[in-house]
């Protein structure tokens, strides 16, 4: 199971306090802390202010890489500022957050994607929207496959997003996004899926108990990677049950490692 670390974004106001004064101390703790805590990438959105997004992800990707070597996702609705990270990242291979089917929103970055060797989320919707049904998303993931394949992009690069929606203003959210996903399992296997995890709970209290739920039924519908707070011990003792409970940790050493390193949170 893939880990994508979701704290270093420039919408948090600790982050974009941090991205805007250059405290390179901060985000180094936060991308240390991250990565101890079993980060596969990182992801780093420099969102903190428009007109200085392009320098501000220059700028964060040099200082996370100088304190740790984990590989990095380049999070940004911009190509320019997609790029300039891109050619920044030195430690492994980089990730894209992300592409949709919109008109402008691929057409730019995938050939980037390829360039730099990178591999892309891609959302799962299009000029329309997001897809009220299972059979909408997947309309727009065929699209979506067939367009990376065109620009030379192994499909085992792409991590498709069924766009997990809360449960609080539609009740059927969750159950869609898990038929999105055992759908592009079965249709198209090389392809990697991926989740925005918290999503699923918002306005509803208790948040946490809905999202590591979620995350093992996730787990057992196909999914590959999450995007999440790595830091949140208990999603992550979740995932940890998840994945030996999916026969994915055979021998059932990991588990057995993370209960020996006291990171199995109750």
């Amino acid at each position: 199971m893939i880990v994508i670390a979701e704290r270093i974004n420039g919408t948090r106001q600790a982050i974009k306090a941090a991205l805007l004064a250059k405290d390179e101390a901060l985000i180094q703790r936060e991308a240390t802390a991250q990565a101890e805590a079993g980060a596969d990438w990182l992801d780093l959105n420099a969102a903190a202010e428009p007109d200085r997004e392009l320098e501000l992800m220059e700028w964060l990707v040099e200082t996370v890489q100088a304190g740790v070597k984990t590989p990095l996702c380049v999070d940004s609705a911009s190509p320019k500022v997609i790029e300039a990270g891109l050619k920044r990242h030195r430690n492994g291979k980089p990730m894209v957050n992300s592409i949709t089917m919109e008109q402008g929103r691929h057409e730019e970055v995938l050939p980037l994607v390829k360039r730099y060797g990178a591999s892309v989320i891609g959302l799962a919707l299009d000029d329309s929207g997001v897809g009220k049904t299972a059979a909408d998303r997947l309309r727009v993931v065929e699209r979506m496959v067939e367009t990376a394949a065109k620009h030379g992009i192994a499909l085992s690069d792409l991590y498709v997003d069924p766009l997990v929606l809360t449960v609080s203003s539609d009740q059927n959210s969750g159950v869609i996004a898990l038929e999105v996903l055992r759908q592009i399992k079965a249709g198209w296997p090389e392809v990697k899926t991926t989740a925005g995890l918290s999503n699923v709970s918002f306005g509803l209290p208790n948040r946490q108990l809905l999202n590591r739920t979620y995350l093992a039924m996730l787990m057992a519908f196909g999914l590959d990677s999450v995007l999440v707070d790595v830091l949140d011990a208990q999603v992550m003792a979740t995932l940890s049950a998840a994945v030996t409970l999916l026969g994915q940790d055979p021998y059932c050493k990991n588990y057995l490692k993370a209960f020996r390193a006291g990171k199995l949170a109750g």
